[in-house]
């Protein structure tokens, strides 16, 4: 059994959660930063992530997230892209939308990278940025940005080319985790993407779960209403160790 579904008891004996409000562009957002108080008593830095949610914005799906991270060893933050709760998903639309192609995306979630760095218990040389859905698409967004991250994960994101001209040499590594049968993202897409990180000489890994279609990590995407959504427990707990991996290698 990975470490990552442990059972809820054993990552709850030493782990910190606090709530963190910070500001940008006029908005107030509420972040979570969650660590294992075991881990950092000592004075040493541990590496952090950065976790983005998805577009129904930050909740318990990501508090838990960061929570596993923080058993594994990670500082992690749980950052907040809109400063108030969708109540559905025609609200989450609306909400996504300022972002989707415009230099805010980076900036808000650059945001709440700085919330993480200026923790006492990080190591600002071993950070990453991991996505969910819109949070995926994000991850790419920042590290396309040149944000100094040593890589980042998007798990069933949207994806997005890198650009032809980025600001700097881009730091970062990509790990890409993809439901193969994805219906939101045409294979189209996916193509295009990897072409042209290609072309951007960008470090890059990408891994199609059989089977596996949008959202396959969230235990609440029953397929219900949106077939095309749906939790795979085999595609969510080998992208939980692919990521693992791809942290042992970058940090």
């Amino acid at each position: 059994m990975l470490s990552a579904f442990v059972s809820s008891a054993s990552l709850m004996a030493a782990i910190v959660e606090k709530p963190i409000s910070y500001e940008h562009s006029g908005a107030t957002l509420h972040g979570l930063l969650v660590y294992d108080e075991a881990k950092v008593g000592g004075g040493e830095r541990l590496p952090g992530v950065l976790v983005i949610h998805q577009w129904m914005g930050r909740g318990e799906f990501e508090a838990a997230q960061a929570r596993q991270l923080a058993a594994e060893g990670y500082v992690a933050f749980a950052l907040d892209m809109y400063g108030e709760q969708p109540k559905n998903t025609a609200e989450a639309r609306a909400l996504t939308a300022q972002f989707y192609g415009k230099a805010l995306m980076a900036e808000r979630a650059g945001a709440g990278l700085d919330q993480l760095l200026s923790s006492d218990f990080v190591d600002s040389e071993k950070v990453a940025a991991i996505g969910y859905c819109f949070g995926g698409t994000t991850a790419m967004a920042l590290a396309y940005s040149a944000a100094p991250l040593a890589g980042i994960v998007s798990f069933h994101g949207g994806l997005i080319e890198a650009p032809e001209t980025a600001p700097e040499p881009l730091r970062a590594k990509f790990l890409i985790c993809h439901g193969a049968v994805d219906p939101f993202v045409p294979w189209a897409q996916v193509q295009a993407t990897l072409d042209s990180l290609e072309a951007a000489k960008i470090d890059y890994q990408f891994i199609a779960y059989q089977g596996a279609v949008h959202s396959f990590t969230d235990p609440a995407a029953t397929g219900e209403g949106s077939p095309g959504a749906k939790y795979q427990r085999e595609a969510a707990e080998r992208s939980w160790a692919h990521m693992i991996q791809f942290f042992e290698e970058i940090f």
